[in-house]
Order: C-alpha cells, then structure tokens, then sequence
C-alpha cells in the first residue's frame, strides 16, 4: 500500500497539543515531538472496529499484546525478550518516574547527558534525587560521549543511575554497539543501573543501526532497565501505552509497586490495539514514512547550506528531531524561540530546554508533509534576514 505523506491533514481545532496550543492561525508549529501524518492504516483500521464494539471499560492486556512485542523485537532487532520481563503502563515519562522511585532514595544521583530530552529532569527532580550531567561533547556539526567524565560522575556512590537515551534527543545521535557496551562497562563497573529510554529506537536512517542496549550481553541485560513504545514510531502517543522491560524479577516486583504508587498502572483499550497492529501489520507503512522522513532532512539540509550557510544542521542519525545551531545569531535560545513566534509565526523548540548546553541551539520537528517544512524553513530565512539588515 503506497502512503502519501505529502498530504495536508488539518489538525488545528482537533484539541492538538502541538497545533491548538495558539489561538494564533498563523502559528506553524514544528516544536512537540508528534507527526503530523496519519498512522498506518491497519492501526486506524484496528482501532474502528474498537470504536464500532461501543463499549470502552477497564481492560485486560491479552496474550496477542505480548506476542506483538516480542514478536517485533526479535524480527527487526534481533532482541529476545520473554513475556515475563514486561511491565506495562502509560508512558514513557511515567515509566522514567516510577523507575527512579523503585530504585532510588531522594538525594541519589542519575546520570544523564544533555542536551538530553527535558523530562529527564523533571522525573528526577519530582523523586528528589540530583541531576548529574555527564555533557555530550559537540564537534564537527555531531555529538559524542566523554567517557572520561561519565567514569568520574558514575564513581560517586551516591549516584545510583543512568538515564540513557538512544537515539538521542535532541542530539540525533544513534549510539553504536561500541559506546553502548562502554557506556554498560563503566555504569556496572561503578554499581550504577541503566534505564534505556529507546522511544525513538525505530526512526533510525540508513548507515545506522539501532543495537538495544539489553542486548548486547548478559551483563548489560542483568544491570538494565529499558523503556519502549510504538508512540513516537507510529505517531501514537495520545493512546498512552509504553513497556518497561527487565529481566530482574526483584526489580521488576520494585517496579511495580512504584507503578501502583504512582497510579500509571492502567492503559486504554485504544492503546492495547494500536500496538498489535502496529506491530503485527505496520512494518510497510513504517519503512515509508522513514524514507519521507530522510528526504525531509535532505531537503532541510540543502535549504540551509544554500541559504542559511552559518547555521550548522547536525547529523540526524534517527529521530526526526533536528538540532541547529544558531549561535551566529547573537541571541539566547529563549529569545530566539520568543522572536521567532512572535515575528515569523514559527514555533520550534529552545535549546535550553534540554540543559545548559543546548544554549544557542534550537530543536526542529521535521515530522510533516515537505511542503509545510518548506514554509518554516522560508519563514526562518526571512527571519534570519531581517535580524542581519537591522544590526
């Protein structure tokens, strides 16, 4: 089946998070990390016959759940994972919370890498435990890790663990086998667990392969914790469904009892669905929407290096987030952000948001139809244009 994800699919007055979040019209918004095109239609097709049955009470996870995502992970990744190790709820945010509630005191450190994904700080901060930074070093328009700091910052044994995200947002990163095993050998060396958010595992561009990180080794797959979900891959974050995966008994029992605490314990039947048919019937749809996706960071690539030649694009390796750098603008990440709403009618994301070492950046969402990119990118230019006539 061909998907035609050039097409415009209106989504202002639909109560979008991403699009009604403005009274304003003119807002182009390219700053939520949701797609503005239409899931795979077996998942569309799957969750009518849901809504045709009329009757939305508490549901039961069945036995097709489980065969959908081990079924998934063995096929394209090569990851075994047994039923047993899941642990379901709402989210991945709620999974990160309620893992550093199972496995930490307040005052514990955790680990993690900025710029990195802003709710890494928050779910540390709401459990009262310290954010550690181990900061990615930025050259040549890419990030990589500094080893030597992580080794110093995982030595403190206060600090219990390492948020872990792969692929990275907003870094575009997709960490290789090698980092991986290195980042795994310094945190169980030093005693410290890794939670792996690998939200973004399936939006990996050609060149580069996503390893998960439990499945390097029998080591790493004892000292980890890793977050799933089909959400930012099949554009289903609304139905609110996620995996926690852990090969520990004990610490899954830890797990679940800070889920109940929490009270993310549920999931909807909607988000039950969309899973298995994502999984099961998705795969087309999926390979897709990868090539549009990659066509769409060319695209943005060649508009900045013809026009916008001193802002560097990073190297997207998967995600669908794009990191800019923008400092030969003169302006802090938050004015940028301001002047571009206010100004241009643009809405992207500031690089502050994800730490301190995001100043100067901002984030794109490259997630929509080419022709819609295509206005940002024109509206950006003209910003940028007017900024340099009037210094």
């Amino acid at each position: 089946m061909y998907y035609d994800f050039d097409e415009i699919i209106p989504r202002r007055n639909t109560r979008s998070y991403k699009w009604d979040s403005t009274d304003d019209d003119r807002v182009l918004p390219l700053w939520v990390a949701d797609m503005d095109f239409r899931t795979a239609q077996p998942v569309v097709d799957a969750l009518a016959r849901r809504v045709q049955h009329g009757i939305f009470g508490y549901v039961r996870v069945p036995d097709e759940y489980y065969a959908a995502v081990t079924g998934w992970f063995a096929r394209r990744h090569g990851w075994h994972i047994e039923r047993e190790w899941i642990v379901y709820t709402s989210g991945v945010v709620p999974a990160l919370s309620v893992i550093i509630k199972a496995l930490t005191r307040p005052g514990d450190g955790v680990v993690v890498q900025t710029p990195v994904y802003n709710c890494f700080f928050s779910s540390i901060r709401n459990n009262g435990c310290r954010v550690v930074t181990n900061p990615l070093l930025y050259e040549a328009n890419t990030y990589r890790i500094d080893f030597n700091d992580l080794e110093r910052k995982t030595a403190d044994p206060s600090v219990k663990l390492m948020l872990l995200c792969n692929p990275h947002n907003p870094a575009g990163r997709v960490w290789s086998r090698d980092e991986l095993r290195r980042i795994g050998e310094i945190c169980r060396h030093n005693g410290v667990k890794v939670v792996a958010d690998e939200i973004h595992c399936e939006l990996v561009y050609p060149g580069h392969t996503y390893t998960p990180f439990a499945s390097i080794d029998e080591s790493l797959l004892q000292n980890s914790i890793t977050c799933l979900s089909p959400s930012k891959a099949f554009n289903l974050a609304g139905l609110q469904i996620a995996n926690i995966v852990s090969c520990d008994e004990a610490v899954r029992q830890a797990i679940d009892r800070a889920i109940n605490i929490n009270e993310v314990c549920d999931v909807n039947p909607f988000g039950i669905e969309a899973t298995i048919a994502a999984y099961n019937e998705g795969e087309e749809w999926l390979t897709q929407l990868l090539d549009y996706l990659k066509g769409n960071y060319n695209f943005m690539c060649r508009f900045f290096r013809t026009f916008l030649p001193q802002i560097p694009v990073t190297k997207l390796e998967g995600t669908y987030l794009v990191w800019t750098d923008c400092r030969a603008l003169r302006l802090d990440s938050d004015t940028l952000q301001a002047r571009l709403l206010e100004q241009a009618g643009l809405w992207l994301n500031s690089g502050t948001m994800y730490g301190a070492e995001g100043e100067g950046f901002v984030r794109w969402n490259i997630a929509c139809p080419r022709s819609v990119l295509h206005e940002a990118l024109m509206r950006f230019r003209s910003f940028v244009e007017s900024l340099s006539a009037n210094r």
